[in-house]
């Protein structure tokens, strides 16, 4: 099996977006706290030794929601416990909200 969407180009800041939503995910995939999305995105700024521009930081919040929606998707079509769906009506006002 081949994870497809992984062979695309995205830009910087959508990749760590989307691992600062999913990056403590253990057991089940969700969304970890909007906080520690922040840490995170703050932390991998500091590392690079850049700051994200503005359309990069709003890109990367974007982003962090990526995974609980792919997640979700497989919850809702397989009957499963909406956990992921639950986490994106919880956090998704407030992800898009951060710049």
């Amino acid at each position: 099996m081949h994870d497809w969407d992984s062979l695309a180009w995205l830009p910087e800041a959508a990749i760590a977006g989307a691992a600062s939503g999913a990056f403590a995910s253990a057991e089940h995939p969700t969304l970890v706290p909007v906080e520690s999305s922040a840490a995170f995105l703050d932390a991998y700024q500091e590392a690079r030794g850049r700051a994200f521009t503005d359309e990069e930081r709003r890109l990367a919040w974007a982003a962090s929601l990526w995974p609980a929606a792919h997640n979700a998707r497989t919850e809702v079509l397989y009957g499963r416990e909406p956990i992921a769906l639950r986490a994106l009506r919880d956090q998704a006002d407030a992800r898009l909200a951060r710049r």
